[in-house]
């Protein structure tokens, strides 16, 4: 299927956006070993409004949800400067421009959530009032809930970047941060002796949709394309990613939506639960489902319709 001889590959500049996109460039090659690989470096919005929190950073640059962190990399899509943009999936916002598609997933890495402490070892070990940084709406909401006594903090910059802030900085107890970016980017496991890293059960502490999952954006109208991708798709991860994308949209809800849902896969039967927060504050509503692997979104709209 080689009618092409080149594929760029569209990034972010950050360490873990560029160890994803490494990934992503070693499966192409060794999928198409005939086929050029490059990669292009851009810078998001995201990445240049480090000025404001990042719930605000849409609203200050008339930008929808979390696209902050895919604007540009679409607009070099649509400009066909690229092939295809790698993406952190749980930075996509639920819904995109039909012109676009996330045709394919690398494997999913760990889904939970990480709270890194100085001085104590676990979310019940932090001492009352601690300052916990972070710059997710959904964990926010939930340590919130979990311990109403902490003071939350926004935190911007990339993982190590946050990680040093926490280590040089008196203005955090703690920080958190996903576990795939830290397992990436070598931070996990971790034999720090300043830095305690406790990983939150996903039944203690929902992630994100999407969260762990490397999705690959490329142009509705670029077949060939898509049928490359799909070639290094991970098909589990994406049975998942799709009821979990799928629900956020029957939500009618994005990435700074306080939402945590979270699905795995066990034989044919495809699990799938989530807490739900409302927006203007109160006790979160739970749901858990059990679908089928073949049919992702069925299982979405059941978990949808079951929320109590």
């Amino acid at each position: 299927m080689a009618d092409r001889e080149l594929i760029t590959v569209g990034t972010r500049g950050s360490d873990l956006a560029l160890v994803q996109a490494t990934a992503t460039e070693a499966l192409l090659r060794a999928a198409f070993p005939d086929v050029e690989v490059v990669r292009k470096i851009i810078r998001t919005t995201g990445d240049r409004r480090t000025d404001v929190a990042l719930s605000e950073v849409a609203k200050s640059e008339g930008v929808i949800d979390k696209g902050v962190f895919i604007k540009e990399l679409e607009m070099a899509l649509e400009a066909g400067e690229i092939d295809v943009a790698v993406h952190s999936l749980k930075d996509v916002p639920t819904v995109i421009a039909p012109h676009f598609t996330i045709a394919a997933v690398l494997e999913r890495a760990g889904i939970r959530d990480v709270l890194i402490c100085k001085n104590a070892e676990g979310l019940d070990g932090l001492p009352l009032g601690a300052r916990v940084g972070t710059s997710s709406v959904r964990r926010a909401r939930q340590l919130q809930w979990l311990r109403p006594d902490l003071q939350l903090c926004d935190l911007r910059g990339n993982v190590p970047t946050r990680v040093r802030k926490l280590a040089e900085s008196s203005d955090y107890d703690a920080i958190m941060l996903a576990e795939a970016g830290l397992v990436r980017l070598g931070f996990l496991p971790s034999d720090d002796e300043l830095l305690h890293y406790d990983i939150l059960d996903e039944q203690m502490f929902y992630p994100a949709a999407g969260q762990g999952a490397i999705g690959l954006e490329v142009r509705s109208d670029d077949s060939w394309m898509q049928e490359v991708v799909r070639k290094i798709s991970h098909e589990h991860t994406f049975v998942c990613i799709t009821a979990e994308r799928e629900f956020l949209r029957l939500l009618d809800a994005g990435c700074h939506t306080p939402v945590g849902v979270f699905s795995k896969i066990e034989g044919e039967e495809l699990h799938m639960s989530a807490r739900v927060f409302p927006e203007l504050g109160g006790e979160p509503t739970l749901s858990s489902v059990v679908g089928r692997v073949d049919n992702p979104i069925a299982a979405a709209l059941e978990l949808f319709t079951t929320l109590s």
